[in-house]
């Protein structure tokens, strides 16, 4: 009987699809982290010497922009660590850990500057500087353009850059709303616009943090990928020759791109070189067909149960009531 199909049984190809980093990746992390931390610090200077409140929470929310990004190249360097026999599948699950964190992260910035804005709508400040805030605003707007441009080809199937990326659009969009707080401040002295502006830049921060969490919980649960069905699978399974049954059917991710099955396929084959066979089938055709890289699947015969002879049972109890 053929043993089970490991990651180390997969074409070489096939172990790169999901082992392999972006080269650039690393690369776009630091252009962003070096641009964010120096503007951000110049910032949150301008930001206190106008005393806005917009201004401020984007300086915020740029500078804690930077520790999410140092925490992204932290998991990126981690996560091209090498499998080893105590971490077989290696450690991309590390940027899963970090997605969380920065979604978290999020979440805490937007229910901040979401508080602050509720208190300052109840007592406007009168002395807001609206042109520092637009100057500053605009050159941020931007740099966040241009960093949040860079990460989003490489954000669709990884998690710790798509953290990154919902960070530099929250930041794009806060931008944006300061650029229009500080026009209503500088042109028609509103300054009450400065604390609506903020309310509504936290609820596109909290929004847009929502479905990153989603994502990562869902990958640190092992929850089947939504684009695999387990009954699609199953009947894929079914379809070839000699495959009785499937039992134990299991579909997770490791990380995005990363998904693995485990399967015990009950079969009906005349030989072990047949059984060989078709379980290369069925590796090759799992693969090519459900972009699954490393599927785990053993196979076994049909359990035959032991005939009972029922005119000479094996024993008999006699039970005599009292």
């Amino acid at each position: 009987m053929p043993h089970p199909v490991h990651a180390l049984d997969c074409p070489p190809d096939c172990v790169q699809h999901y082992a392999a980093v972006p080269t650039d990746k690393a690369r776009l992390l630091w252009t962003a982290f070096i641009t964010i931390g120096l503007f951000s610090g110049v910032e949150l200077a301008v930001s206190l010497s106008s005393r806005s409140l917009a201004l401020t929470a984007e300086a915020g929310h740029m500078l804690s922009d930077c520790g999410s990004l140092a925490l992204a190249l932290l998991a990126t360097w981690i996560a091209r660590l090498p499998a080893s026999n105590q971490a077989p599948f290696g450690y991309r699950r590390v940027e899963i850990l970090a997605a969380l964190v920065n979604g978290l992260g999020l979440v805490a910035i937007a229910l901040w500057v979401g508080w602050e804005a509720l208190t300052r709508l109840q007592t406007p400040s009168d002395d807001i500087l609206g042109l520092p805030m637009l100057v500053m605003a605009s050159v941020g707007l931007g740099v966040n353009v241009l960093n949040a441009s860079m990460l989003h080809g490489h954000s669709h199937h990884d998690l710790n850059l798509k953290g990154a990326f919902l960070h530099m659009v929250a930041d794009a969009v806060s931008s944006i709303g300061v650029i229009l707080a500080a026009i209503a401040v500088w042109a028609f002295h509103w300054n009450w616009v400065d604390g609506a502006v903020s309310l509504l830049v936290a609820a596109f921060i909290l929004v847009g943090a929502i479905p990153l969490l989603h994502q990562s919980v869902d990958v640190l649960l092992e929850k089947t990928p939504n684009h695999l069905n387990v009954d699609s699978l199953k009947t894929h399974l079914l379809s070839f020759e000699g495959i009785v049954a499937v039992e134990s059917l299991r579909v997770w991710a490791i990380a995005p791109g990363q998904e693995t099955l485990t399967a015990q396929l009950i079969v009906s084959l005349p030989s072990a070189e047949e059984r060989d066979r078709r379980l290369r089938q069925i590796q090759t055709s799992l693969q090519t067909t459900f972009n699954i890289p490393d599927p785990i699947i053993q196979m076994s015969a049909p359990t035959i149960p032991k005939p009972i002879s029922l005119s000479i049972p094996a024993s008999l109890e006699l039970v005599i009531n009292d």
